[in-house]
């Protein structure tokens, strides 16, 4: 048992560090240009939705991007109506990279890894060692995760571990677990991509993965509340509304979460139970994001009267 323990910790840790290094990575090979990006593509609510979508697609991460917004709002570089769409867009991006690894494709992370070092190794010029580097990460990323696969594959046999699972099928229980484990490693892809290769493994079930899905979402709005301290009123009301949205959006998935757990079913017919789970994260979030798109004028007119700006003296 000690040794499941300490293989699924160096798997997350792995993973985590793998997230975290690309995530800065790229900020710092195009963030100059996310910046210029955000700032000029986001003159209505759908090209502000599509820019947050794109950056954290590229950056595979939503909290980096959320994080950037509250910044560039902070210093008034943007306002709270434009970052009310970037942070619904981020929503979006984040389920790309369930989609990847829903792909089974961490048996292959060893030639990212040789590529990846490679040319980081050879590579003279700043560009070519930034792709080297984004490349080792991406295979850093994936073999954590088929780290954390085959460490888990000896507790089939187990009956505890086979009852704890159990206790997850509860959408609330499960949603409760999926938060704390988000808000320890910080990292809702990190508890998606478990839940996703749980899935694979016959732990859990499309319904325990749904619900853990749903309280990922709220655990990641922990970096949300962290940035904001200190922070402007505007930043103060973009986290806010990030907050909200999400929350609004789990309390709708856990009323509906039956009829949910159908569609997603019936969408996902005919694929593996993993990529099942990973379609339901994306059309939970796309969902949530088209349900509440209309409604960002509502949100701002009541964040605005909750907070208002100082009056300048």
């Amino acid at each position: 048992m000690l040794n499941i323990i300490l293989e699924v910790c160096a798997g997350l840790v792995l993973f985590l560090y793998a997230i975290s290094s690309l995530s800065k990575t790229l900020i710092h090979a195009i963030g100059d240009k996310a910046n210029h990006w955000i700032q000029k593509f986001t003159s209505n609510n759908l090209s502000s939705i599509l820019v947050g979508a794109v950056i954290t697609t590229l950056l595979d991460s939503s909290s980096a991007v959320i994080i950037i917004t509250i910044i560039l709002v902070n210093s008034k570089l943007l306002s709270f109506k434009q970052a009310m769409g970037i942070v619904l867009g981020a929503n979006i991006g984040t389920t790309v990279s369930s989609q990847i690894i829903s792909l089974n494709i961490g048996k292959y992370s060893p030639i990212l890894l040789v590529a990846g070092f490679l040319l980081i190794l050879f590579s003279k010029k700043e560009q070519f060692q930034n792709i080297g580097k984004v490349i080792l990460y991406f295979g850093l990323l994936f073999f954590g995760l088929y780290t954390i696969e085959n460490a888990v594959e000896p507790l089939k046999n187990e009956v505890f571990f086979a009852d704890l699972m159990k206790k997850v099928e509860n959408p609330i229980a499960g949603s409760i677990v999926g938060a704390i484990v988000t808000l320890l490693i910080q990292s809702s892809s990190a508890t998606v991509g478990m839940a996703i290769l749980l899935t694979k493994k016959g732990f859990l079930s499309l319904t325990g993965g749904i619900a853990i899905m749903l309280g990922a979402e709220l655990g990641t709005c922990s970096d949300t509340i962290i940035a904001t301290i200190r922070g402007s009123r505007a930043a103060i009301k973009t986290g806010l509304f990030h907050v909200s949205f999400n929350l609004l959006s789990i309390c709708l998935g856990l009323i509906l979460f039956t009829p949910f757990v159908v569609l997603v079913n019936k969408i996902s017919a005919g694929t593996s139970i993993e990529r099942a789970l990973a379609n339901a994260h994306m059309i939970f979030n796309v969902s949530g994001v088209l349900l509440f798109a209309w409604t960002l004028p509502f949100f701002e007119k009541i964040l605005n009267k909750l907070i208002p700006e100082k009056v300048a003296s």
